[in-house]
């Protein structure tokens, strides 16, 4: 590792009044929260212990994590949940840390393999290139000239859509790649990025990144597979979406997708004069075909059409699925044991990927595990199949506190009711009867915003129960009146898609400026499209949290009803009866600590520097009448209250008397 310091840096000296951050920006003023943060993770690491450290926004968290984890010596993994946070850090706190601080380290931004090219791939794709559209094959030369010269192999570089169906047999994927024994390893991209991270100080990584990783080192063999090299400590930024990030990784899934790759492959993995091609081609052929029969079947028998989110596997309903899925297993055991016995490498790694994906239709199929929730969803044309941990703590017990001394959990919403026992124990922070796995310390830091002189908080309770047919209706009208008063410059965020469409659909005729609704182009896309002139954005799920747009393009906030999960939802009902089955409250213990957090999170979109003013306007008259709803009032910022649009209209023309 490349770290040299001088012996003589602090935390204090470094981000402390005078010291060397103030030095380096003469407009930079001292946030005694930033130093307060600071002292407790370099405790931490002197101590190799565990935090839980919540930083209001504007705090200065990553600037607090990022000193004292180049100080410590030590190679820090830093995993964040959005792109954009993973940006930040490594292309703007990172150098200012290098350049204008002079701290002397190395660092490396890493993505998941499926975001480099793959050149063995690549060069079989070149020989037979096939596209979703034609739209697609007119990017097709760029690709190819860029293949020549990229040195580093991401996608990002491209301008492609982001729906480019090609790119996924143009890059590798931990299914596909073949490791050491491609020939082509040593020119590999991700082989180079892992030896970058190999001398690296510092990694910088995102949550889905961390737990494939994780997930492969806990697999046997398969080590060599995962990208990151051996690490001592971990800083989760953003670790309130930790859960569901890890839920995913510690599991199973199988897809069509999944399937049509594998058929793909074994067709691509020998040329058409091997005497073995007509028999792979054929065994190919008929996984291909067993898996669009069972998947074109599935949607309809499990309940998937129309449905939004997972539905659960009922028992009745895979038993009307047994025939196809036999098939299909059967199908792939056939191609698992053909190319078992043979030496090439892509068709060892179609040994395994049959063998593993038959193993997994086995597991979906019999449910009997009852640490898992067994589940089915629809996205598009993908149909899918998933098992996930009801609870994560065991595994990550299992499979990453034995192996660091030191890990940093931070967000700007990680504590309950004050308290950060919710997040501890589905962190696993603590075992079955208790009892703390590692030294375990907690901080809470303040933001440092007035919110009481820079935000309203807008309750209306003439608008029916969410739960009342003809409410969306009623918070439609309501949301037409808000955006009178803000001038537009609203978010309007929802809980459920349908909810944002009708809203969308009754609205977006009515409101006199640029109207936007998720999913109709990029994120990032719609995000600059906002700031570019007074508009309302429509918009559910990705949108509650890591977006920033600091300034007057967003001076309105409201949220239709408040984030409880849906009981619906497979893992959210099997997560309850969990609790249930233990004699706990999953209300008080589960459903309830989950929605204020979610609440804060969407609340913190308003208010980014010192310098906004907004208003949110929560559209959800339990958080008033209902005995609960002092627990979400008590979670929010002390933002000035307001109950009348009269009362709204005066506090954003600058009349609060």
């Amino acid at each position: 590792m490349a770290l040299t310091l001088v012996r003589s840096f602090n935390v204090d000296n470094l981000l402390g009044p005078g010291g060397a951050l103030q030095a380096a920006l003469p407009a930079y003023e001292h946030r005694p929260e930033q130093l307060q943060m600071a002292r407790a993770v370099e405790r931490a690491f002197n101590e190799r212990s565990y935090l839980l450290a919540e930083a209001g926004t504007g705090t200065g968290k990553t600037l607090a994590y990022l000193v004292p984890a180049l100080l410590s010596g030590r190679r820090v993994v830093v995993s964040t949940a959005t792109k954009t946070l993973q940006d930040q850090i490594f292309f703007k706190d990172l150098p200012l840390l290098r350049d204008r601080m002079d701290l002397k380290f190395e660092a490396a931004y890493l993505k998941g393999r499926g975001n480099y090219l793959c050149l063995q791939r690549f060069n079989a794709f070149t020989k037979d290139p096939t596209f979703g559209s034609r739209e697609e094959v007119g990017y097709w030369p760029m690709i190819q000239t860029w293949a020549g010269r990229t040195e580093t192999g991401d996608r990002a570089e491209l301008e492609l859509p982001e729906n480019f169906s090609a790119w996924s047999r143009l890059s590798a994927t931990a299914d596909t790649c073949v490791g050491t024994k491609c020939p082509l390893y040593e020119n590999c991209f991700v082989t180079r990025m892992r030896r970058e991270a190999e001398s690296a100080d510092l990694l910088v990584v995102n949550h889905h990144l961390f737990f494939a990783d994780l997930s492969l080192r806990g697999a046997g063999g398969r080590r060599n597979e995962g990208v990151l090299p051996l690490y001592e400590s971990v800083i989760f930024d953003e670790a309130h979406a930790l859960e569901d990030a890890a839920s995913g990784y510690f599991g199973c899934s199988v897809s069509n997708h999944r399937l049509e790759e594998l058929s793909r492959d074994a067709v691509a993995s020998l040329p058409e004069t091997d005497s073995r091609f007509t028999t792979v081609r054929a065994l190919a052929a008929r996984v291909r075909t067993h898996a669009e029969v069972f998947f074109t079947q599935a949607p309809r028998v499990l309940g998937l059409a129309g449905a939004e989110g997972g539905v659960a596997l009922k028992a009745d309903r895979m038993a009307q699925l047994a025939n196809p899925m036999e098939q299909l297993r059967q199908g792939l055991l056939a191609l698992g044991s053909f190319t078992a016995s043979e030496r090439e490498p892509e068709l060892l790694a179609l040994a395994r990927r049959s063998g593993e994906m038959a193993e997994e239709l086995t597991f979906l199929e019999k449910a009997e595990s009852s640490d898992h929730v067994y589940w089915a969803e629809q996205r598009g044309r993908g149909v899918f199949l998933r098992a996930s941990p009801i609870d994560v703590a065991k595994e990550l017990r299992g499979r990453l506190y034995g192996g660091v001394d030191t890990v940093v959990f931070t967000s700007a919403t990680m504590a309950a009711d004050g308290r950060f026992d919710y997040f501890a124990r589905r962190m696993g922070l603590y075992d079955d009867e208790g009892v703390p796995v590692a030294e375990v310390r907690t901080l809470a830091v303040a933001s440092p915003f007035d919110f009481e002189q820079q935000a309203a908080l807008y309750l209306p309770t003439h608008l029916p129960d969410p739960a009342v047919p003809g409410f969306i209706e009623a918070a439609s009208e309501e949301i037409l009146r808000l955006c009178e008063v803000s001038g537009g410059r609203a978010f309007v965020l929802f809980t459920s898609l349908r909810n944002m469409e009708r809203a969308h659909e009754l609205t977006k005729n009515r409101l006199p400026y640029q109207v936007l609704k998720q999913g109709e182009r990029p994120k990032q896309q719609l995000l600059e499209a906002f700031r570019e002139m007074p508009s309302v954005l429509f918009a559910a799920h990705s949108f509650w949290e890591g977006v920033d747009v600091p300034g007057d393009a967003l001076s309105l906030l409201i949220i239709d009803r408040l984030p409880f999960a849906s009981p619906g939802d497979p893992l959210v009902a099997a997560r309850i009866r969990q609790l249930e089955s233990r004699g706990e409250e999953a209300f008080e213990q589960y459903q309830l600590p989950q929605a204020t957090l979610a609440l804060r999170q969407g609340f913190g979109r308003l208010i980014r520097t010192q310098q906004d003013r907004g208003a949110v306007a929560l559209l959800d008259r339990r958080i008033v009448t209902k005995p609960y709803g002092r627990a979400f009032l008590e979670s929010l910022p002390k933002a000035r209250r307001v109950d009348s649009m009269d009362e709204l209209q005066d506090w954003f023309h600058g009349d609060t008397n």
